[in-house]
């Protein structure tokens, strides 16, 4: 079993990563509704007060892709815009198992 994960950091504006998180809280619960969404979480960084973290781990690479384009994700996209400064992708992983898979 081979699932695509992903592993990123945004960086937001100053006093801006509260609602960052609860943009991307509305993203996780919206992929409740997709299967092929296996895991989808949001971290923060007590010494980092601009960061952002997501892990996600998709049945596979096109399941993503295909995620980005639905209109629940795209509105949350122009809603996180103007408040995202930069992203970094930390790595994109091959997932072999473990707990929550």
């Amino acid at each position: 079993m081979n699932k695509f994960g992903l592993y990123g950091k945004f960086i937001v504006e100053d006093g801006k990563r509260d609602t960052l998180v609860s943009i991307l809280l509305e993203a996780a619960e919206s992929m409740d509704k997709l299967p092929e969404c296996e895991i989808y979480l949001v971290s923060i960084a007590e010494d980092e007060s601009n960061a952002v973290y997501v892990y996600e781990v998709w049945a596979d690479e096109n399941a993503h892709q295909a995620s980005l384009s639905l209109e629940t994700t795209q509105t949350l996209i122009r809603r996180a815009k103007p408040i995202i400064t930069g992203m970094e992708r930390i790595n994109t992983l091959t997932t072999r198992g473990g707990k929550g898979i």
